[in-house]
């Protein structure tokens, strides 16, 4: 079992309507196929709702990679990532799958430039 833990930050700027597409997606993205269990919500001890909590659980490395190049999930970073101020992240693995998630990362970054920077800025030298 891969887990990844979010912890999102909107901009400041977005606007109520913004923040629900961005949350809608999150949902989405939380709920394709590859993913066994998931988690999305506003943090309730942030009082201006612009944080975000995005828990989702993976199997294994096979649902990793479904789940990274997912039409779903990709149309949604497209809405997500550009409407964040900031990110962190804990990841966990029952299994030692480090390297191969890692690796994993690297490849989407090189297939999607774009994404791969914006995630780099957002989550500095750490894997998506």
């Amino acid at each position: 079992m891969i887990v990844n833990v979010l912890r999102l930050t909107l901009r400041e700027d977005i606007t109520d309507e913004v923040r629900a597409e961005v949350l809608a997606a999150l949902r989405r993205t939380a709920s394709v196929e590859s993913v066994s269990f998931s988690s999305v919500g506003e943090d309730f001890a942030d009082p201006t709702g612009r944080t975000i909590g995005y828990v989702v659980g993976l199997a294994d490395t096979g649902a990793l990679e479904r789940y990274l190049h997912d039409p779903i999930h990709l149309r949604g970073d497209e809405l997500i990532l550009p409407n964040l101020a900031g990110a962190s992240a804990l990841r966990f693995a029952t299994e030692p799958v480090a390297d191969q998630v890692n690796q994993m990362a690297a490849a989407k970054a090189a297939k999607y430039p774009e994404w791969g920077k914006r995630v780099n800025e957002l989550f500095g030298d750490r894997p998506a």
